[in-house]
């Protein structure tokens, strides 16, 4: 294991040995919600995760058109992830909506992922070197955009929240109800801590097989850079050709979908998503 993996596990062991007292001051019982997909990266998450010693509890949500391999190696690896339940598969809401998710609009992830740790502190594994977008997040956010830092400056801002809401109380109020664990953040919010944002993806697979010596999923051997949604509207040309290929029943049940959104009257064509 290189020197700069060994700072940057150090760094992500304290990061959240820190910010534990805030996680179960949300959630006594359970500590962080571990957003867990089964990727390579929610897995160097879990286990960065035990390493630190901290309370957490991992949580898979399912959108239905996960591939099988990967709920298999979550199931068997995994035991402890605890399943979001289901109520519609993909293709029914999207009969529902009239509409196919997109690249513009991406209902998907909002109605099955993104409430998923509301009003919890949410350890997520997502990266700096993954995209433009992501190399501009910070290692400690709430949801919509209230807040991007570090914990310490999250720290300080907490506090401003909870005068603000509170500016009418004497101090004797104020100590009163800072005793009793007044939140910065409510309803569908959630405090997002990215402990591995600064790890590249040569540090994630040398923190499995070296460092934590565990299995992945099969998909990666088989040339997988990435394990998500089979057609996600995000997947280039090129990976929605291989899942096609690998993965011929989502494509007909998606078809299936745009039929029936023709028939009620949608003006969707074939072309708009396969």
């Amino acid at each position: 294991m290189t020197d700069l993996l060994k700072q940057k596990i150090e760094h992500s062991i304290q990061l959240l040995k820190k910010a534990e007292k805030l996680a179960i001051r949300y959630d006594s019982e359970n500590g962080f919600f571990l957003a867990f997909s089964g990727g390579k990266d929610s897995q160097a998450l879990y286990h960065i995760a035990e390493m630190a010693g901290v309370k957490f509890k991992a949580h898979f949500s399912p959108t239905t058109v996960d591939p099988p391999q990967l709920i298999r190696f979550i199931r068997r690896n995994y035991p402890d992830v605890e399943f979001a339940k289901v109520k519609k598969n993909i293709y029914q809401v999207a009969v529902e909506k009239q509409i196919l998710p997109s690249m513009r609009i991406r209902w998907c992830c909002a109605e099955f992922k993104e409430n998923a740790g509301a009003g919890k502190v949410t350890l997520i594994g997502i990266r700096h070197e993954e995209s433009a977008r992501r190399s501009k997040r910070k290692e400690v956010e709430v949801s919509g955009r209230k807040f991007s830092g570090y914990l310490d400056q999250f720290e300080e801002w907490s506090a401003e929240q909870m005068k603000k809401k509170y500016k009418n109380l004497n101090q004797d109020q104020f100590s009163y109800d800072k005793e009793k664990e007044i939140r910065c953040i409510n309803g569908k919010d959630s405090i997002l801590i990215s402990p591995i944002i600064d790890w590249t993806e040569r540090d994630v697979w040398e923190f499995l097989n070296e460092v934590v010596k565990v299995p992945h999923c099969e998909l990666y051997d088989k040339g997988y850079k990435r394990i998500g949604c089979i057609l996600c509207p995000m997947s280039s040309p090129k990976q929605k050709r291989r899942e096609i290929q690998d993965f011929p029943y989502v494509k007909e049940k998606w078809l299936q979908a745009i039929a029936e959104i023709r028939r009620a009257g949608g003006g969707i064509t074939r072309r708009t998503y396969l």
